[in-house]
């Protein structure tokens, strides 16, 4: 039995983001598992536009980057032998990959995080600590944007795969 069957990758369809897709993707390829891709429409962000026509237009966007984020998840994952399921949902992000990760069963969320601290955080908030947080299982945790040191099992692991490219990232959270 592999320790990981279902990685749960929210993204954004970013280029930074795709560094979460690639490190959950190779997680996957290593433990056999499936990959779920989540998009999440922040539907609370646009919630206060009133305008009925100006919502209908700005719906058919966010669907539209959806609806390309989740398929670069699919993209990225040929060749690899790692299943990919997308799904697109709408709500709160941090609530909805909470419950996604629980409803499909997850049993690890791979998700970026831009490492802002301090003012930043406290201003913008932080989807990844609202799920770290709240989240039923591990969360891994892949620090986008600028390089940072790897640790040293980064090290070992990017040996291993004669990856020198391996993310840098944190895990919380208690496999059991």
């Amino acid at each position: 039995m592999a320790l990981y069957d279902r990685i749960l990758v929210p993204t954004d369809g970013s280029p930074k983001g795709r560094r979460a897709v690639e490190h959950a993707l190779a997680l996957a390829a290593v433990h056999g598992a499936d990959v779920h891709a989540l998009y999440v429409v922040d539907t609370a962000s646009y919630a206060g536009t009133g305008m009925e026509a100006t919502w209908t237009g700005i719906d058919d966007l966010l669907r539209e980057d959806a609806d390309e984020a989740v398929a670069q998840v699919e993209t990225l994952a040929e060749g690899t032998g790692v299943d990919v399921e997308t799904t697109v949902v709408e709500g709160s992000p941090g609530r909805e990959i909470v419950r996604y990760a629980a409803d499909a069963r997850c049993d690890l969320i791979v998700m970026g995080t831009h490492g802002r601290g301090g003012i930043d955080r406290l201003l913008l908030g932080s989807v990844a600590e609202r799920v770290v947080r709240r989240s039923p299982v591990p969360v891994l945790t892949v620090r986008l944007g600028e390089e940072t040191e790897a640790t040293g099992t980064e090290r070992v692991e990017a040996a291993e795969t004669g990856n020198d490219d391996a993310p840098t990232g944190t895990v919380a959270g208690d496999p059991e």
